[in-house]
């Protein structure tokens, strides 16, 4: 009998989840910040809270009607397609990249199409064998999915003296500490969480140190379309053998929601590449087959793409400058954003104001925020910033964009941000009362 009874004990153990039972690199796990932080300001409004919602980084603006159009159209398609992906798609990104980033002579045969470029990635980290570098702060889950893996991560620290941005010979002297270990960088710009950008003498700099280790570099230019003034710039110009340009239509096409992302290899790499699309044959086996072929038209461009992309950057350009100004305004370190739609405040200059409050850290300081003016910010320790340090990061993307891009055509002065984006505004408004009061 006393055989029995512990087989079934060790059943219930199992059956009820304790820690012991799950993946030791699994334990403890949170889900992903910027998905609690919706999730949660999306239950506080449904409670009937007055929730100004600066967590989650989704892109504002609609789809496009062209590209809704063409999913409206693709809708029967139902076929598996091929696990790298619908092969025009893969043509057009091609050449999506050429005339955007000047890269030449590569096809369809260098991209490889996943559900978002965050499986992509996952995927990448999986089948190559090596650490992640990441610049601190970083988007909030380059780590932990390197941790899922079991590989080593190695944070590179910034600081606002440089825009937060990667410094060279801070990347240098990381990879001198081995030479030859095999490594993968990944750079994000403009930047999720600053909306901070690199210039083409930067970038020339950092391609000069990947280069000479041998560094695998994704180059994250899922907000490049997004930059504010349509002057991104790729390193892959500069390291093209050793770069990875990965890409989608979550923020520049406003399609989050569509999951689908891509990776644009060097043709050296087509090892790399073949071998993520047989993982890829394993898990997901291939990308929703109706957006996929929707997508063609998105990466094809056009002249209503264009438009919409020139009134999107006019909206988020205004709108940015005038957060960043107001938040200096009150004291709050932060620089005017490049691209995308986030900022990342510095509240170190107002210390002693805020530990008179009994705000000490970056957590504190964003639950105070929360319950005392309805606006939800993150913590700059989920990106990777020390535990204390007064930095958090917002995303100014709580308005109306298809109202926004119908308008976009006016002179874009505050009236017209009161008027279109009045919750960012009010936003802004509440988060300087707060700390100045």
């Amino acid at each position: 009998m006393r055989p029995q009874a512990n087989h079934q004990q060790g059943a219930t153990d199992i059956v009820s989840g304790p820690d012991k039972n799950l993946n030791l690199y699994i334990r403890g796990m949170k889900p992903s910040a910027t998905v609690a932080i919706n999730e949660r300001s999306d239950a506080l409004r449904a409670d009937g809270q007055d929730i100004i919602k600066f967590g989650l980084g989704q892109s504002p603006f609609p789809v496009p009607e062209i590209v809704v159009q063409a999913l409206r159209d693709s809708a029967h398609e139902k076929d598996y397609l091929p696990v790298k992906g619908l092969r025009r798609l893969r043509d057009t990104v091609a050449a999506f990249h050429a005339r955007r980033d000047g890269i030449e002579g590569r096809s369809g045969d260098d991209v490889l199409v996943g559900p978002g470029s965050k499986e992509l990635l996952f995927l990448l980290q999986l089948v190559f064998y090596g650490d992640l570098v990441i610049p601190a702060p970083a988007w909030v889950s380059y780590a932990p999915q390197a941790r899922i893996i079991g590989r080593t991560v190695r944070m590179v620290p910034t600081g606002p003296d440089n825009g937060w941005r990667l410094q060279p010979d801070r990347l240098a002297r990381l990879c001198e500490e081995d030479e030859g270990r095999p490594r993968i960088l990944v750079l994000n710009y403009p930047s999720n969480p600053t909306g901070l950008s690199f210039d083409a003498a930067q970038l020339h700099d950092i391609a000069t140190i990947a280069r000479k280790h041998q560094l695998v570099v994704v180059s994250d230019e899922i907000y490049g379309e997004v930059h504010h003034n349509g002057a991104h710039v790729s390193l892959a110009r500069f390291y093209p053998e050793g770069t990875i340009i990965s890409s989608g239509l979550s923020k520049w096409c406003g399609a989050g929601g569509w999951r689908i992302g891509t990776f644009f290899f060097p043709p050296q790499m087509r090892w790399l590449l073949d071998a993520m699309a047989t993982a890829a044959s394993e898990t997901y086996t291939s990308v929703c087959a109706p957006i996929q072929h929707a997508s063609v038209r998105a990466f094809e461009s056009g002249p209503e793409i264009e438009a919409y992309l020139t009134a999107s950057r006019r909206v988020l350009r205004a709108l940015g400058d005038w957060c960043a100004a107001t938040l200096r305004s009150g004291g709050i370190g932060v620089d005017d954003p490049d691209g995308a739609f986030y900022l990342f405040p510095n509240f170190e200059p107002l210390r002693p104001q805020l530990e008179a409050k009994g705000v000490r850290t970056a957590e504190q300081l964003c639950a105070a925020l929360l319950e005392e003016t309805g606006v939800a910010i993150l913590p700059g320790t989920d990106f990777g910033r020390p535990h204390g340090e007064l930095t958090c990061r917002l995303a100014y993307v709580d308005f109306d964009g298809g109202e926004a891009i119908e308008n976009a055509a006016r002179e874009l002065d505050f009236r017209w941000l009161q008027a279109h984006c009045p919750k960012v505004v009010d936003g802004i408004k509440r988060m300087v009362n707060f700390v100045t009061s």
